[in-house]
């Protein structure tokens, strides 16, 4: 049985490495909270003794890894083939952001710099291979200063306006790593994107009074779903849906109907 040219095997073996990788990010992100060594000697051994199956983890990682799997498919492509292998080397460090970030209101510096060194790995090997090598390379550099300056010049704006923190340093930093996985364009929709589900939960967790108006609310999660949406949904599309939403074309429409 196939599912986009791919035979439901190899989604089963994808997905149990998505397990097996859910499980390593439960205990990854333990040992990054309690600032321990994350690699250390008789680490497995360890892992076997104590061992705790962390279930939301790994079915979130099988749900993902599948549905890259089938988004991406297998080309004959090599980029395509690279950047769907990129995406499946990001995906557990995005969900080890948003969980920790989640429960401890830090994006710890060890993960940001794992990704941004894979980020450089991957800007420098596609760049060699790529036909528009140098053009390529300074896209992901470009991408890498834009979606740090964008969060870096709303940090500094809201400490001066509203007098504290509007988002950590984390999430300066985790923007650049990830403009040299999607480079200028994609980054800047993203951070776009981002936002406006920043904006529309906060409202909500305000609403309901989960959070008080002096309550910080973290913004990695934010950042990391805007990032699996720009995984999944090609730019073209994305463009178009955001250009639809800030033309007020919707509301036009209501208003003449």
């Amino acid at each position: 049985m196939y599912f986009n040219n791919i035979h439901i095997l190899i989604y089963l073996l994808v997905g149990f490495i998505g397990c097996v990788v859910g499980q390593m990010v439960g205990i990854i992100n333990e040992k990054l909270i309690n600032g321990e060594k994350i690699f250390e000697k008789g680490f497995f051994k360890k892992i076997k003794k104590g061992f705790v199956p962390h279930y939301k983890l790994m079915i979130t990682m099988f749900i993902l890894y599948i549905a890259l799997l089938f988004m991406s498919g297998i080309d004959n492509n090599w980029h395509t083939n690279i950047r769907t292998l990129s995406y499946f080397i990001l995906m557990p460090l995005l969900v080890s952001a948003f969980v920790i970030d989640l429960k401890k209101q830090i994006i710890p510096n060890r993960l940001v710099l794992t990704i941004f060194e894979i980020g450089l790995l991957i800007t420098f090997f596609e760049g060699i291979m790529s036909p528009t090598g140098l053009t390529f390379a300074l896209n992901r550099f470009e991408g890498m200063a834009c979606g740090a300056l964008i969060f870096l010049i709303i940090t500094l704006l809201g400490g001066l306006i509203a007098g504290k923190e509007a988002m950590g340093m984390g999430d300066v930093k985790l923007m650049g790593a990830l403009g040299l996985f999607f480079g200028l364009s994609s980054i800047v929709i993203i951070s776009i994107i981002s936002f406006l589900i920043g904006a529309i939960a906060s409202i909500i967790l305000l609403i309901k009074r989960v959070k008080k108006t002096n309550e910080y609310i973290p913004f990695g999660p934010f950042i990391v779903v805007s990032v699996i949406i720009a995984m999944f949904i090609p730019e073209e599309i994305l463009t178009n849906v955001l250009w639809y939403i800030f033309s007020a074309q919707w509301f036009l429409r209501y208003i003449i109907k």
